[in-house]
């Protein structure tokens, strides 16, 4: 009786114990992904700030360059489609923000063709609205890179978790999947080349 007592409590501490340390590593992993579905929230709220700041800034140059209207008409459908292209954050594939990031891309690209243009309008230069919406969008451009940073730090921080033994049983039992990062653009490691 005492022999069937003590097996019985031995096999039971260690089913105990296998549930709480299962346990405590899915919530851990719980936890880690809520961070990074938080931090990848951010990077999106930060996209559309600069997204909202784009009407303004396109209204302004409207006003002082009417002529230029292929450059406004291309930052507003770089702008259309940045806003259409979302990333569901339970899925963050790298196809997924790699798309993203493409469109995001374009839109940077047909901002910095609009920021160009005020060469050729001293009025627009001179402008306070348009030096206003020039440097907010340079303070945005600020905070996407950081919470793109913040993003690639929390996916960094799930990803080893989940890989780490014997963590990655249980997080493969519960299909919990690596995140993506954000990677640089291609081109992005050749320095642009300046001439005058």
């Amino acid at each position: 009786m005492k022999k069937g007592l003590i097996t019985f409590v031995i096999i039971a501490a260690i089913v105990l114990g296998g549930f709480f340390w299962i346990k405590n590593v899915y919530n851990q992993m719980v936890v880690s992904d809520e961070n990074v579905q938080a931090a990848w929230s951010q990077v999106e709220n930060v996209y559309q700030r600069r997204a909202d700041l784009i009407p303004n800034l396109v209204a302004t140059v409207k006003g002082y360059a009417e002529h230029e209207s292929s450059t406004l008409e291309n930052v507003i459908s770089a702008r259309a489609k940045a806003t259409q292209v979302t990333v569901d954050p339970a899925n963050l594939t790298e196809e997924a923000i790699a798309k993203f990031n493409e469109a995001q891309g374009e839109l940077s690209s047909a901002l910095g063709r609009l920021l160009l243009i005020q060469e050729n309008y001293p009025d627009l230069k001179a402008n306070q609205q348009f030096m206003e919406l020039q440097a907010q969008l340079e303070g945005t451009e600020n905070r996407i890179a950081t919470e793109r940073m913040k993003y690639n730090e929390a996916a960094k921080y799930f990803n080893t978790g989940i890989r780490q033994f014997p963590d990655n049983i249980v997080a493969s039992i519960f299909g919990f999947d690596k995140k993506a990062y954000f990677e640089a653009q291609a081109g992005a490691e050749t320095a642009p080349k300046v001439e005058f």
